[in-house]
């Protein structure tokens, strides 16, 4: 079964999001389970926390389904000691908020050496930092999103992934996402079927696509291998619909949410009912 959503708005209430991912036709959404631009923020209340959990039940929405991201400042890899404590505390904070609502993983950009440590000690401080979490949590798996390779961010090169999956204790609850854009920026071709089997095949061969717990379905701006993040429509950047065709069609990408996050948000329910339609084909 394929699940398509986007990433929505929780304004309002964490409840608000099952409801928006519903009226764009989605059967898979992403969402922030608080403001990302913010440290920290104040506990859930026991009735947004049934809200929320009434309302996926009733729309259809199951754990597999939702993939909420963490906040965009926390940097589980940074090279001084303040700003990583101040970065897992957070994480083990959202980590928990999921553990609340019932959902069981939270996507994770994996964070930055920032020109001040090696790459390896950058990829360890990740996963001694998801350590951390597990250890604090239960049921929820962390899942590492690839990057495009921007400044001294790490996750880039799948290797990457692989090193932090590796010293991971506990890999039953460890996992990554694909972000199509970021994959083709750090030079992952995916403009062709042949591209994306030649690709896939090998992620897969570096770290089992066993692992992979979601996708971020987002058409590349900019060429194959410009480090550079910038997300359009799909079918109108240098990707092409023929990798999201190929995703909507092959059983491997079955039963995780396949998220979009591209550029204009009008055209989402348009973007998903084409996705429904490719892997409906015969």
């Amino acid at each position: 079964m394929k699940y398509f959503g986007a990433h929505v708005s929780a304004a309002g209430g964490v409840y608000n999001a099952p409801l928006n991912a519903q009226a764009i036709g989605a059967t898979a959404f992403a969402f922030f389970t608080k403001n990302q631009r913010q440290w920290f923020a104040p506990s859930l209340s026991p009735k947004d926390i049934e809200a929320f959990r009434s309302e996926c039940e009733r729309l259809g929405f199951a754990p597999n389904q939702i993939l909420p991201h963490d906040s965009y400042l926390i940097n589980l890899g940074h090279p001084d000691q303040e700003g990583l404590d101040k970065s897992r505390g957070s994480f083990v904070e959202e980590m928990y908020r999921c553990q609340q609502l019932g959902l069981d993983r939270l996507n994770f950009h994996p964070g930055s050496h920032l020109g001040r440590i090696s790459l390896d000690e950058c990829l360890d401080r990740v996963a001694e930092s998801i350590n951390i979490a597990l250890d604090k949590t239960q049921g929820v798996t962390a899942v590492i999103e690839n990057t495009a390779g921007q400044g001294t961010n790490v996750g880039f090169d799948f290797a990457h992934i692989a090193h932090i999956i590796d010293r991971v204790e506990d890999k039953t609850r460890v996992g990554y996402c694909i972000d199509t854009c970021h994959a083709f920026a750090a030079g992952y071709d995916l403009s062709s079927t042949e591209a994306c089997e030649r690709t896939f095949a090998q992620i897969d061969s570096i770290i089992s696509l066993d692992y992979l717990r979601g996708m971020h379905l987002n058409e590349a701006m900019r060429p194959l291998g410009s480090r550079i993040d910038r997300h359009e429509r799909l079918g109108h950047g240098q990707i092409g619909w023929e990798c999201f065709e190929y995703i909507a069609r092959n059983p491997r990408f079955d039963n995780i949410p396949l998220v979009l996050e591209t550029i204009d948000e009008s055209l989402w329910p348009e973007e998903i009912a084409k996705l429904k339609a490719l892997s409906e084909r015969n």
